[in-house]
């Protein structure tokens, strides 16, 4: 059995607060999931089995228990990974263009969980069978930091930092036309889009709050070069917020232009920096993944053009 505490961050009912919880994770489980737990005596708050309809009050200590997952039949892969930090409980690093993170359709056997599980065993299981260490996860075509938890323990800890906004994301980004605000906040609800299942949309239907900061680092004649900041994790939400005011990224192949389908690197979107708290230590730290070579040519030759 799979143990699964943390302290619940604000008041509200239990079906609600697990929903929230659950979905910054890497498996996000359903209200109707959650509701059978409850029922089942599954989940304890302080100590205490609770119904369904149980109001939790901030600070609570809440405690989830789910079955262990299914043996699993991943096939390991050894390719190289860039370590950009390591210990016995943590491991970040530097993902590569084009590198699928989990198994999926089409994508069985040649992803970054098949070189974890080609490196070690020792991963944690909380995201389910086809997921292990994996915390949350960047597109096939963002490049840069990505966190690994090696045991549930820490999944879970580094999990609760982004419902709490302790573990920190920035990302680096090359868009079409020209921003002319320095900073910005983009707060718009994001959903899946009902036209075209594989985007997201900003929406007011069957939408979540997705917040995402950006800053202007360099203007191009027709691009501009961005830090974007995460408050929020949706999927897709910085391809699908850029999009939404105008400025796609470049080479993004879902929500960029017909032209950029043909973008030979692909997009141009890299997760450059990752802070978090040690989940032993309590020790903040901050990780950092250099610019892909094909992104420092693309902006030194934006450079070259003024």
């Amino acid at each position: 059995m799979n143990k699964i505490t943390f302290i619940a961050s604000q008041t509200g009912r239990i079906d609600k607060i697990l929903v929230a919880y659950f979905a910054t994770t890497a498996v996000p489980l359903s209200r109707t999931k959650i509701q059978e737990l409850i029922t089942a005596e599954k989940v304890h708050i302080n100590n205490q089995v609770v119904s369904p309809h149980y109001h939790v009050h901030e600070g609570s200590e809440i405690v989830v228990m789910l079955a262990p997952p299914a043996p699993t039949n991943l096939t390991p892969m050894a390719m190289p990974l860039t370590i950009l930090y390591e210990d016995d409980v943590v491991l970040v690093l530097d993902k590569p263009n084009n590198l699928v993170v989990h198994p999926a359709p089409g994508h069985l056997t040649d992803t970054l969980v098949n070189a974890l599980i080609a490196r070690s065993n020792d991963w944690s299981t909380v995201s389910g069978e086809l997921r292990p260490g994996i915390v949350h996860r960047i597109d096939r075509q963002t490049t840069g930091a990505l966190i690994i938890a090696k045991n549930d323990a820490v999944h879970h800890q580094l999990q609760q930092q982004i419902q709490t906004k302790q573990l920190q994301r920035r990302y680096l980004a090359l868009v079409h036309g020209n921003i002319t605000e320095k900073r910005a906040k983009i707060d718009a609800p994001i959903g899946r889009d009902l036209q075209d299942r594989k985007k997201m949309v900003v929406t007011a239907k069957n939408s979540k709050k997705a917040v995402t900061n950006i800053v202007v680092i360099e203007r191009f004649n027709d691009y501009t070069y961005i830090e974007c900041e995460l408050e929020t994790g949706r999927t897709h939400q910085i391809r699908a917020h850029l999009k939404y005011i105008n400025h796609p990224i470049l080479g993004d192949p879902l929500y960029g232009t017909a032209a950029d389908k043909k973008e030979s690197f692909g997009q141009y979107l890299h997760a450059y920096q990752l802070t978090f708290i040690h989940p032993i230590t309590k020790v903040p730290i901050t990780v950092s993944a250099e610019l892909p070579l094909e992104f420092e040519n693309k902006l030194k030759i934006l450079r070259a053009k003024g």
